[in-house]
């Protein structure tokens, strides 16, 4: 039986509980289960999106426990950050879960619209098993947080249906902790900043998370990040996963394609990943205090490090962490609905502006071509009456920190063929960068038409490169550039190929 969790992983994180309770199944004396319903048509007023913004879905005395909640998904089968679960234990002021809902269930920013387990699918509804004991109270909200006031519309967008199981108990054990979640979105140089996805003072422990990592406006992100949990307050991790593909249970790089499992998953988040990890069978628990972390180890590649801590070169985390903790804790506001959005995939500049030159400042210069190389969309910006893009013999490759984050490359002979009108004359210019230091530092032998220009290296900070080309040598209307790699560790590359007019 095929088992597809991506959505709905928090349903089968159960799954693990339910197969090792089937033996108590004939058990009759277990205390009653009830369901509170909220949301359709049938129920009251306040309890749909027709009055408030704010629908209490399940308000409950204790001692007792959630034991399952569904939500039911829009007639339309979008929902994306707007709607948001919070959950408040004995009467706290602050939610102890504080989520955009589709996230809660590893659906970040709602984005997957068809998930296959063996006990939902996500096109009808989300279901979360996760068990939740409470002394005195559980309330349950499902809020709304857009522009949208109460009404018919507000209510055909919104969840259509929810209900919520419930036991009442004599009493909750001493040693259960009550359940929390908590969202965060964060924009940095990792390298500089880590990424902390939670922190929280008590006695607790730590279930499982769900996390984004992306590059916006490029398929290129980095994987080397540690998975750091500082327990009590250490000043170094005494649990640090090395590769944040490992820790979701892969390596080298998340695979080609989803891949779901019971406990851990993965699934592409635009250009970057989605993965999951439940800690079933090692849960990690926390007498005074718990953070976890994403960031580079000590250790790692210190070129790697210093590449991704430039300007420019930032990655996107989103992320749901899961834990128990002895007492209710808030787990603080959620950003605005904008601040919540992921970063448009449009600009592979991101987080900076990519600023390209207009035709008439190009014009204005004496450019008759300019090939941004290895861009993805437009890689030749301008090309004038009798100028073209000939053959290339090299890979491109857009995942470098911006302003110039693209370039053509090769393991062996970078070659590039520039079409020009027979026996034109002008000024050939490159631009070569090597901002991430690739295999020690590239170093590479840059030929035009069999003519040496020179051997070049340490060009971190990037190379302009001029060269004469006289009539004689465009007879055949070609002009071919070489770039030779002399680093078996690296590769050569060239960013930017210009020809102006004499």
């Amino acid at each position: 039986m095929k088992i597809f969790t991506g959505v709905m992983a928090c349903v089968l994180v159960c799954g693990v509980a339910a197969a090792q309770d089937l033996a108590g199944l004939p058990d009759l004396d277990v205390p009653a289960i009830k369901a509170e319903n909220a949301l359709w048509v049938e129920n009251p007023v306040e309890k749909q999106f027709l009055a408030s913004k704010t629908v209490v879905v399940a308000d409950l005395k204790g001692p007792g426990r959630i034991e399952m909640m569904h939500f039911a998904m829009p007639g339309s089968l979008k929902l994306g950050r707007e709607a948001i679960l919070r959950i408040y234990w004995d009467g706290a002021p602050e939610p102890s879960v504080n989520c955009p809902l589709v996230d809660f269930f590893c659906n970040p920013a709602g984005q997957y619209d068809s998930v296959e387990t063996v006990v939902s699918n996500v096109r009808r509804g989300f279901n979360c098993y996760w068990p939740m004991p409470y002394r005195k109270s559980a309330r349950v909200e499902v809020v709304y947080d857009g522009d949208l006031a109460p009404g018919p519309e507000l209510q055909s967008k919104m969840p259509c249906y929810s209900y919520v199981m419930y036991r009442n108990l004599d009493q909750v054990s001493d040693s259960a902790g009550y359940f929390h979640a908590n969202w965060r979105q964060d924009a940095l140089p990792l390298g500089k900043v880590a990424y902390t996805a939670l922190e929280t003072s008590g006695k607790g422990k730590f279930v499982g998370w769900s996390v984004t990592v992306r590059k916006p406006g490029s398929p290129a992100y980095l994987v080397d990040m540690n998975e750091m949990f500082y327990i009590d307050g250490e000043s170094s991790p005494s649990i640090e996963l090395q590769g944040i593909e490992d820790s979701f249970g892969f390596s080298w790089g998340f695979p080609e394609t989803q891949s779901e499992f019971l406990v851990s998953g993965y699934r592409k988040y635009f250009q970057g990943a989605a993965a999951y990890k439940f800690f079933v069978n090692d849960a990690i628990p926390f007498e005074k205090s718990l953070r976890v972390a994403i960031d580079f180890g000590k250790n790692e590649n210190e070129t790697i490090k210093g590449m991704v801590g430039e300007e420019g070169y930032y990655h996107e985390f989103s992320s749901v962490c899961y834990w128990y903790q002895q007492t209710p804790a808030a787990v603080g506001n959620l950003p605005s609905l904008t601040e919540r959005q992921p970063a448009p995939d449009d600009n592979p500049a991101w987080p900076l502006k990519e600023v390209l030159p207009s035709e008439s400042e190009l014009q204005k210069q004496g450019t008759a071509f300019y090939m941004l190389c290895g861009r993805e969309k437009k890689e030749v910006l301008y090309a004038e009456d009798g100028f073209s893009l000939g053959k290339v013999d090299g890979y491109g490759y857009a995942g470098w920190p911006g302003p110039v984050y693209h370039t053509r490359a090769s393991k062996e002979v970078l070659s590039i063929e520039l079409k020009v009108p027979a026996s034109a004359a002008g000024v050939l210019r490159l631009y070569i960068i090597d901002p991430d230091g690739f295999g020690g530092g590239r170093k590479e032998a840059i030929r035009v038409d069999g003519k040496a220009l020179g051997v070049f290296e340490g060009f971190k900070r990037g190379q302009w490169i001029e060269m004469p080309v006289d009539a004689a040598s465009t007879q055949d209307g070609t002009v071919l550039v070489e770039a030779e790699n002399l680093n078996p560790e690296g590769n050569a590359v060239i960013s930017i190929l210009e020809w102006r007019k004499k």
